[in-house]
């Protein structure tokens, strides 16, 4: 029987580079002889897949306890069908963003209460907990500048005002 797989998660602001850092820690990883399990929330698994497209299609407003539920389904599927099978496999998953997003974005973006999300939040991960969580610290002014100059087309989570980034961020920290 394997031991269990290592569950590392990257965090941070909206253009902090957890896209652009993941895969080059994936490769490195594979090189040393550890071929990870390469994830992003909200994604990964069909129906994960489908939520995101909804959450973030800037024409596609949603409230705030929808965006929420939404988000958790993801999770609770990419969890249930993808990381606990690795893990249990003895796998290491990388992640991009994890359950300290939905905090960071529902609660101190959105100011939807803790006693409503932390729970759900902890629902939807079934219990799981990063054994490791790097978090990219960077201004949103300075996320939004490299977004802006690679020529991104904003998303409806990245379109949200400063101070909605500022309020995340400052969780993050």
């Amino acid at each position: 029987m394997n031991a269990r797989g290592l569950f590392i998660v990257l965090e941070g602001p909206e253009g902090s580079g957890k896209s652009t850092l993941i895969e080059p820690l994936a490769a490195r990883m594979l090189e040393s002889g550890t071929a990870p399990v390469v994830v992003r929330e909200p994604g990964s698994t069909k129906a994960a897949e489908v939520a995101r497209t909804v959450l973030l299609d800037p024409d596609h407003p949603v409230g705030p306890l929808a965006e929420l539920f939404l988000y958790l389904a993801a999770r609770a599927d990419l969890v249930q069908r993808v990381i606990e099978p690795a893990l249990a496999a003895g796998r290491t998953v990388l992640s991009d963003r994890f359950a300290m997003t939905t905090e960071a974005y529902q609660m101190a973006g959105r100011g939807i209460p803790p006693d409503v999300v932390l729970p759900a939040n902890q629902a939807a991960a079934g219990g799981l907990r990063p054994d490791l969580t790097l978090i990219i610290d960077l201004p949103p002014e300075i996320g939004r500048a490299r977004q802006q100059a690679a020529g991104k087309r904003l998303d409806r989570i990245e379109r949200e005002s400063p101070d909605f980034h500022r309020r995340v961020n400052e969780y993050y920290l």
